[in-house]
């Protein structure tokens, strides 16, 4: 069984691109600032490649996946 992982937000870091949610909406949402939220911490299973992209696309290095 593969480990969970979980997004780590540094949101005082997100400057809204959005470029997250675009890549995998399904984890990553945005408020009606534009700034990023998730419904729920844990990465859903099959997601997880998705996830970490979205999180490393981030320009400014807001978000993390790590290990749950």
């Amino acid at each position: 069984m593969s480990k969970r992982l979980k997004v780590v937000i540094d949101k005082p870091a997100c400057c809204g691109y959005g470029v997250c949610a675009e890549i995998c909406p399904e984890v990553y949402k945005l408020d009606e600032n534009g700034i990023v939220y998730v419904d729920d911490e844990i990465v859903p299973e099959g997601l997880e490649d998705r996830a970490r992209e979205g999180a490393d696309a981030c320009p400014q290095a807001a978000l993390a996946i790590v290990e749950a």
